[in-house]
C-alpha cells in the first residue's frame, strides 16, 4: 500500500494565497459588474451635475467608482490624464466642440463687453470735479446722486438679464442690453441737467451690466471644468479693470477738454463692442439634454433672427417657466454654503469699489485733507490699479491651477469645491496689508510711492479673491451658473453702493486709517468666520443643501 502523501506547509500557504487571490478577483469582478449595471443607463452629457461640487477627474479613480463600462464611454483630454466635464456631445454645434481659436475669440469679445459697464461708470470718476463745476454742485453730491445709484442698479439689472437669457438665449439679451446701454450713454454725453445725468447713468448701469453676468454662462457653455477657473480669471479681470481704466485714460482728457468728450469716446467704444457682438459672436446656449435647440443654421438672416431673439421665442415653451426662473434666485440665495461666501465677496469687492470712487477726492482735494494733486497727476496715478489687476490675474491663474491639481492628486483623483478656497489664505492678508497701508498713506500724507504700493496690494488681492469665489460658487451649483453670477453681481454692487456715502466724511472726521482699517477688519473677520468652516463642513453642507 502506497504511503499517504503529505502537503508541505509552504505548499499550503501557496494554495491559500492562490485561493485568496481568486476570491478577491471574484469580489472585484462582482463589484465591477454591479457598478457597470448601476451606471449602464446614465447620461454622460449631464452626469457632472449629479453631485454638486465633487468631480472625479482621474480616469483610474473613475473606473473604481463607476465601473469599466461607463468609464470607457467618457471622453478625456488629449493627453488622457483628465476626464472632460461636461462630456462633449457628438454634435458639431456643441460649443464644447468648438476649436480653441473660436472659443478664445468669443472669450475676448465677452471680456471686452464685460469691461463696458464699469468702464462707463469710471468715466464719471475722472469727470467728478468738472461735473461739479458744470452743474454748480459739490463732488459729494455728484457721487451720491449719480455714481452710487449707477452702482446700485447694476446689481438688479443682472437679475433681470439672467431671467431673459434662460428664456431667449445668451446672444439676443446681450445684444439688446448693450444697444440700450449705448443709447443711455449717449444720453449722458448730452445731458443738460444733473437730474438727466443721474437718470441716464442709472439706466446705463441697469441695462449695461449684462456682460458681467453672461460671462460665467458663456465660459461654462464653451470650456470643460478643469479650464474654467483660468477663463473666469480673464473675464473677471475685464470687469475689474474697467473702473480703473477709464479714470486713467480720460483723466488726461478732461484736464484739457470738456467731460462730454470723455463720455462721447466711451460711446464710440461701446459701439465697437456692440458691432463685435452683432457680427462676431454666436449663440452658446446648448441644451445638453437635447430637449431645446436654439443654435441653428448660419447665414445673414439666421444671425438677424438670433439677435432679435426669434429662435428663443419660438422655443420658449420648452424653457423653464417665468415663476421657476424668478424663484431660482430665491432657492439659491439662502443656501448655507453660499450665504457666507457671497457676503465675504460683497465686502471685499465693495470696499475696493469704494476707494476707486473716492481716491480721486483724496488725491485732488487741497491739504490738509487731500494731496492737492492736479487732474493730470491723478490720471497718471490711476495707472496703478490697471497694472496691478494684470499682475493679480497672472498670479491667480497659476495659483488656482496649482491648488486644483495638487488637491486632486492628494485626494485620489477627486476634486472637491472647497479646495478652491485655499487661495483666500494668501490673498486676504495681502488685502489687509494694502488697506492699512493706504489708510496710513492718506492720513499721514506719505510719499505717493506708498500710495501706489498700497493700491497695488489692494487690487492684486481683490482680483484673486473674486476669481476664487466665482470659481467655488460655480462648482457648487452646476446648472445654475446664471443665478449664481447674478447673485454675486448683486452682492458685490450692493457692497460698493453705500461705501462712497460714508468713506470721505468718515475719513474727514476720524482719519483714513481708521476708515480703511475697519473695512479691512470686516473682510478679515468674515474670512475667519466663513472660509475655514466651509473647508471643514463644506462637503456635508453641499450634500444636504445643494439643488
Amino acid at each position: 500500500m502506497d504511503p499517504v502523501c503529505e502537503i508541505s506547509p509552504n505548499a499550503k500557504e501557496g494554495m491559500a494565497e492562490v485561493d485568496m487571490k481568486g476570491t478577491i478577483s471574484h469580489i472585484e469582478a462582482f463589484v465591477g459588474s454591479e457598478k457597470d449595471f448601476e451606471y449602464a443607463n446614465e447620461d454622460a452629457a449631464t452626469f457632472h451635475e449629479r453631485e454638486a461640487g465633487r468631480l472625479i477627474l482621474d480616469p483610474a479613480q473613475a473606473r473604481v467608482e463607476f465601473g469599466e463600462v461607463f468609464t470607457s464611454r467618457l471622453k478625456l483630454t488629449e493627453d488622457g490624464s483628465t476626464i472632460l466635464w461636461p462630456q462633449p456631445t457628438d454634435d458639431p454645434l456643441d460649443p464644447q466642440n468648438w476649436s480653441s481659436r473660436k472659443k478664445a475669440w468669443h472669450l475676448m469679445i465677452m471680456s471686452l463687453a464685460a469691461t463696458l459697464p464699469t468702464f462707463d461708470f469710471g468715466i464719471a470718476i475722472a469727470s467728478v470735479f468738472p461735473l461739479s463745476v458744470q452743474f454748480h454742485t459739490t463732488t459729494g453730491e455728484i457721487n451720491d446722486l449719480t455714481s452710487n445709484w449707477a452702482v446700485f442698479l447694476q446689481g438688479w439689472g443682472g437679475i433681470f438679464a439672467i431671467i431673459l437669457m434662460h428664456r431667449y438665449g445668451r446672444l439676443p439679451v446681450l445684444f439688446w442690453s448693450q444697444l440700450l446701454a449705448l443709447g443711455f450713454l449717449v444720453g449722458i454725453t448730452f445731458a443738460p441737467t444733473i437730474k438727466v445725468l443721474a437718470a441716464m447713468r442709472g439706466l446705463n448701469g441697469f441695462f449695461g451690466t449684462g456682460p458681467q453676468i453672461t460671462g460665467l454662462f458663456v465660459i461654462n457653455d464653451m470650456y470643460p471644468f478643469h479650464l474654467r477657473a483660468r477663463m473666469i480669471g480673464i473675464w473677471a479681470t475685464a470687469f475689474i479693470i474697467g473702473p480703473h481704466l477709464s479714470p486713467f485714460v480720460f483723466g488726461f482728457l478732461v484736464a484739457r477738454a470738456s467731460w462730454r468728450w470723455a463720455f462721447g469716446i466711451g460711446s464710440i467704444y461701446g459701439l465697437l463692442v456692440l458691432l463685435l457682438i452683432m457680427f462676431g459672436m454666436e449663440e452658446t446656449m446648448y441644451d445638453r439634454k437635447g430637449i431645446r435647440k436654439i443654435i441653428g443654421p448660419k447665414g445673414f438672416w439666421a444671425r438677424c433672427a438670433i439677435l432679435l431673439g426669434i429662435p428663443g421665442w419660438k422655443t420658449s415653451s420648452q424653457a423653464p417657466k417665468w415663476k421657476e426662473l424668478i424663484m431660482e434666485h430665491l432657492r439659491i440665495v439662502w443656501r448655507p454654503h453660499f450665504v457666507g461666501i457671497y457676503l465675504y465677496e460683497a465686502m471685499v469687492f465693495g470696499f475696493v469699489i469704494g476707494i476707486t470712487i473716492t481716491n480721486t477726492i483724496f488725491l485732488q482735494s487741497p491739504p490738509p485733507f487731500g494731496f492737492g494733486f492736479s487732474q493730470t497727476t491723478v490720471a497718471a496715478i490711476y495707472a496703478t490699479p490697471v497694472v496691478s489687476v494684470f499682475i493679480g490675474e497672472a498670479l491667480g491663474r497659476y495659483l488656482n491651477d496649482w491648488i486644483m491639481y495638487y488637491c486632486v492628486r492628494h485626494n485620489d483623483g477627486v476634486f472637491e469645491a472647497e479646495s478652491r478656497l485655499w487661495a483666500c489664505y494668501i490673498s486676504t492678508p495681502i488685502y489687509l496689508a494694502g488697506f492699512l497701508l493706504l489708510g496710513a498713506a492718506f492720513q499721514n500724507h506719505f510719499s505717493i510711492a506708498v500710495v501706489v504700493v498700497a493700491w497695488v496690494l489692494c487690487n492684486i488681492s481683490y482680483l484673486m479673491i473674486t476669481v476664487t469665489v466665482y470659481a467655488y460658487c460655480n462648482d457648487c451649483f452646476p446648472g445654475h451658473q446664471g443665478a449664481v453670477s447674478a447673485i454675486l453681481n448683486l452682492a458685490r454692487t450692493l457692497g460698493g453702493f453705500s461705501v462712497a456715502y460714508y468713506q470721505v466724511p468718515w475719513s474727514t472726521k476720524h482719519g483714513a486709517l481708521q476708515t480703511l482699517g475697519l473695512e479691512a477688519g470686516i473682510v478679515c473677520g468674515l474670512f475667519v468666520l466663513v472660509v475655514p468652516m466651509l473647508q471643514y463642513k463644506g462637503r456635508a453642507i453641499r450634500q444636504r443643501f445643494s439643488i
